[in-house]
């Protein structure tokens, strides 16, 4: 009897994977905390020579992304550099130079004594103009300032800024629609207003180590007392 014959199994052929294109913006962006021994002069943007399906999603932002970033974070920081700096000199758009601060202006009387609604208005019209309010203002914008144009301590700018920010969206209280006159109030949104939206900025730069592009985040995160106490970055 004979054997019926076999065929011969059909060479699999060979797919080629995707590749990454050599012109792509793609880059990988590694967090500090997995890059242990890569030295400053390690190159920021790493272009990808792998199919994406293998990399860590979470290791990865496009090098036009860190960019926009960067620039976000420097476009908010001139935001507060510019407020400390109006009131301290009274530069004349939100501060008259009749009540800068080096003139004996206080930075805080007008917008805390302006407070007329809200559960916490006696509460910030008590605080409006005194030393300590002032000089914790002022302090808190030029940090502000300083630490997001230069991409250093992002994670304090994060925390500290959020609760400036929280502290002003209670003294304006967005929720009312009137005052206690029964004028409009000019709320826009009863929750999200600029002082949220200033706060999911600074965290998310924290958080995508904003600092690294365009930025001294990179070298402050190599100095020892920064590397020994990470809350610092």
């Amino acid at each position: 009897m004979s054997t019926p014959s076999k065929e011969a199994p059909q060479a699999a052929k060979s797919v080629p994977g995707p590749r990454a294109d050599a012109e792509s913006d793609t880059a990988t962006v590694t967090a500090p905390e997995m890059t242990e021994g890569i030295t400053a002069d390690t190159t920021e943007d790493i272009i990808a020579d792998t199919a994406p399906q293998a990399r860590p999603m979470a290791a990865m932002m496009t090098a036009t992304a860190t960019r926009v970033v960067a620039v976000l974070r420097m476009a908010l920081g001139a935001v507060f550099a510019w407020a400390f700096l109006d009131k301290l000199f009274g530069l004349g758009y939100s501060t008259p130079k009749i009540n800068a601060w080096i003139s004996g202006g206080s930075p805080t009387a007008g917008f805390l004594g302006a407070s007329n609604h809200g559960p916490f208005q006696a509460m910030f019209r008590s605080m409006a103009g005194e030393g300590w309010v002032d000089w914790g203002f002022m302090l808190g914008l030029a940090g502000l300032g300083i630490t997001l144009m230069f991409g250093i301590g992002l994670r304090i700018a994060a925390v500290g800024g959020t609760i400036l920010m929280a502290m002003m969206w209670m003294a304006e209280w967005p929720p009312d629609q009137f005052t206690n006159a029964g004028q409009p109030t000019g709320s826009a949104n009863p929750i999200i207003d600029y002082h949220v939206i200033y706060a999911l900025v600074m965290i998310s730069c924290a958080a995508l180590y904003a600092g690294n592009r365009w930025g001294l985040g990179r070298r402050w995160s190599e100095l020892g007392f920064v590397q020994r106490n990470r809350w610092l970055r």
